[in-house]
């Protein structure tokens, strides 16, 4: 036993020594290491119940579900400790949220005392394991979430949303200027604003909030959205906005950020936080007793294994270029209390979307650690998988620390030892890794340009970034990717034209004619976002609806009818219409048509009326003429409230009192 103790610990030795040989508490560091090992000859020789475990252990309690990926080791403690969000800068140096003050004991005491961090880590020769690391900024109360920005970073606190900035290049805080005093809200970790996800809109959005912020010539701006989610949000290909609840693995938006919410005179009831499954169940490979409600029938099997998602958080999309093809596009979700991390495939049909598990009998990724706790998951230059594991025994904060929660952790030692946590990389076995990362920092425009196009995400994401950061007029160069670059570049050239100031008809009429319904969508969404009377373009979008109308794809088709209140009304119902006909049966196709009608709710009543088969009843178009008569009575227009009493009270034949009904009703 002894001799196999010793074995781990020499190779944990090796690991740690790499990552602190380039800094000056080597000596130091090594020490406590050296100590560390005579203490687990006799710690682990009498291990309790749930034993923390040294990296090399932890490797070996992972279960992944596909035999041709690997699970690597990144970083762990103490170059960092309790980590909970990690973001990669345009230099490749992964920046790490680090909250110390989350559960350091049973009672959850000196929560606000100041000691979270931002950790900036240095692969110094490119083998993926991080060598050094250095406090970016510390002195912090629970910090939650990091956004890497031009010079500095967006950082979010128990409370207030910071921007950080390193005025000098030493990758230390120097200046700290206060963006939102309540962003946090309440302060509560798990019920509080994070996320501070760059959409690709060049809005950052957050989980847990309704709101979102951008900076515009300079000072940053605070505008109100949907409320979204609880813990984590990230894009996909697309751009739709995904994230969850501890209690629901998968929603996301159906619609673009603030496009149901226009029309005054109606409340939308869909499109936005759509789940996209049911499914809840889960396969641990170990007891979950530590759970709260552990005892209440139905939350644990036979074995103490928790059946459904009692904690589920840190969404991603998969948009990577490191594991094989047939991940992409898919969605996996954090299962801290369960120590395990779903994957589940995303099927579009049409503008809707559903998930399902990939896996029906086990999990993309499950450890037998009790301690192992995937708190987020994050994409990287390398195109990998990023878990953020807090490594932590406590996980439940001390306002939901249940007396029996309390029993089963003290009894299982998890609330020792504490200021763990490790970053593991996530890759297939069947290619080389790429360790030598990209350094965007030293690219120039024209090379960003064309790295709009990349297969990885993160880099088209970061290119589109330090594009709009550097502000340089780059039309030209925008305009070559537009006319011919792929979908995926074209989609990106298109949103970093708008952060850019540059938007205008010359550069986004031709995207209408792309093959790509996602190009298409976002042409006729910054169209009509463009701060222009010009009648000429107007006409030009109501033609290509009128004309295009038929043969779009659903995806293009719900944007025509989103903007039809830029159109004419005979254009704008008619397409109404015939969108009802074919989706009215969704809910968020009744919500699509009523956010652009607002105070032409009484115009699209009669000219709905005067439509055949508006005669006969069904259910769905029930509900929408129950709408549009709310709509117009909150309106609050005479006149259009007598037109509607005057109309369904002049009904001829019994076929269509079903009308006269929905509106009393």
């Amino acid at each position: 036993m002894i001799k196999k103790v010793l074995t781990q610990e020499i190779r944990t030795i090796s690991i740690l020594k790499r990552m602190y040989r380039c800094t000056d508490i080597y000596g130091t560091v090594m020490k406590i290491i050296l100590l560390g090992c005579c203490m687990a000859l006799f710690v682990q020789c009498d291990k309790g119940p749930s034993p923390p475990l040294n990296p090399i252990e932890a490797l070996s309690s992972f279960v992944l579900a596909d035999e041709d990926l690997k699970i690597e080791l990144v970083a762990a403690e103490p170059l960092i400790q309790d980590p909970v969000a990690m973001a990669f800068d345009e230099s490749g140096r992964l920046w790490v949220v680090e909250m110390l003050g989350f559960m350091s004991d049973i009672n959850g005491t000196s929560e606000e005392d100041r000691v979270g961090r931002i950790s900036v880590l240095f692969d110094d020769d490119g083998d993926g394991l991080m060598d050094r690391g250095q406090v970016f900024l510390d002195s912090l109360v629970l910090p939650r979430a990091i956004a890497i920005i031009k010079g500095g970073a967006l950082v979010a606190e128990n409370i207030p949303l910071w921007h950080v900035e390193d005025t000098d290049g030493d990758l230390k805080a120097d200046k700290k200027n206060l963006i939102d005093p309540t962003y946090g809200g309440r302060g509560m970790p798990e019920h509080s604003a994070n996320g501070l996800w760059r959409g690709m809109d060049n809005w950052y959005y957050n989980a847990k909030s309704a709101y979102r912020y951008k900076q515009v010539n300079g000072r940053w701006t605070k505008e109100e959205t949907e409320f979204r989610g609880q813990w984590g949000i990230v894009h996909d290909d697309a751009g739709r906005l995904f994230y969850n609840y501890n209690w629901s693995q998968l929603h996301a938006d159906l619609v673009p950020p603030n496009a149901l919410g226009r029309n005054k005179n109606h409340i939308p009831s869909s499109g936005i936080d759509h789940g996209l499954t049911l499914e809840r169940k889960i396969f641990p490979i170990r007891s979950n007793t530590a759970v709260n409600r552990g005892y209440v029938p139905g939350t644990l099997d036979e074995q103490g294994r928790l059946l459904e998602f009692a904690s589920a958080c840190g969404p991603l999309v998969y948009r990577g270029h490191a594991l094989p093809d047939s991940y992409k596009g898919n969605a996996f979700v954090c299962e801290p209390t369960a120590n395990l991390v779903k994957q589940n495939k995303i099927t579009e049909e049409g503008f809707m979307l559903s998930a399902q598990a990939v896996y029906n009998d086990r999990e993309f990724l499950a450890s037998t650690d009790e301690r192992f706790r995937p708190i987020s998951l994050a994409s990287g230059p390398d195109g990998a998988l990023y878990v953020v594991d807090m490594y932590k025994g406590i996980i439940q904060h001390g306002p939901y620390m249940t007396p029996y929660l309390r029993e089963v952790t003290l009894n299982r030692n998890l609330d020792k030892p504490i200021h763990m946590g490790r970053i593991w990389r996530i890759t297939t076995k069947n290619k080389s890794p790429q360790n030598k990362l990209p350094v965007l920092s030293k690219a120039s425009s024209k090379m960003l340009v064309s790295l709009l196009g990349s297969p990885n995400g993160w880099t088209r994401d970061t290119a589109q970034r330090l594009l709009v950061e550097k502000g340089e007029m780059i039309a030209a160069d925008l305009k070559e990717v537009l006319e011919h670059g792929t979908p995926l570049a074209q989609l990106h050239a298109l949103w970093t034209v708008e952060g850019l100031g540059l938007g205008s008809e010359a550069l986004y009429l031709p995207s209408l004619k792309s093959k790509d319904p996602w190009v298409v969508q976002t042409a006729l969404r910054l169209l009509t976002d463009l701060k222009t009377n010009a009648t000429g373009v107007r006409e030009q979008i109501t033609r290509f609806i009128a004309e295009e109308y038929d043969y779009a794809s659903p995806v293009v088709q719900m944007q025509m009818v989103l903007v039809s209140d830029h159109i004419p009304s005979h254009v704008a119902f008619d397409i109404a219409s015939r969108f009802l006909s074919e989706f009215g049966q969704l809910p968020v196709a009744r919500d699509v048509v009523m956010s652009s009608m607002t105070d032409r709710e009484s115009e699209l009543f009669t000219y709905l009326q005067s439509l055949p088969e508006w005669e006969s009843y069904n259910q769905h178009r029930e509900i929408f003429i129950e709408m549009l008569a709310t709509a117009i009575t909150n309106s609050g227009n005479e006149t259009a409230i007598e037109t509607l009493l005057t109309m369904v009270g002049s009904h001829p034949n019994n076929e269509t009192l079903w009308i006269k009904d929905a509106v009393v009703n």
